[in-house]
């Protein structure tokens, strides 16, 4: 099961039900706002017990288009990688 904004939005404000739910949005959408606009500036994001997110470049290149078997070229393009910290890989595979 995915969690999507809504989902996260519903569990904070269990969690935290003094503050308003239009704050707690804010919030959210402040924070990952300025997720996208580091990511977008090609620096690195680094969330302590979580991970770290950055971007690595993808070179122009010749790919092939999977329904018509013809060759497209794909410009370069920036990618997100995501790095989990080691206290998030324990708690997933319960170590």
């Amino acid at each position: 099961m995915a969690i999507v904004k809504s989902k996260l939005l519903k569990q904070l404000s269990k969690n935290y039900p003094n503050f308003l739910k239009k704050d707690l949005e804010k919030i959210i959408d402040i924070i990952l706002d300025e997720i996208k606009i580091t990511l977008k500036k090609g620096e690195r994001v680094e969330l302590r017990g979580f991970g770290i997110f950055s971007t690595n470049i993808q070179k122009a290149r010749i790919s092939r288009n999977p329904k018509t078997g013809e060759k497209v070229n794909t410009a370069k393009k920036r990618i997100i990688h995501f790095k989990m910290t080691k206290d998030l890989f324990k708690k997933i595979n319960d170590e």
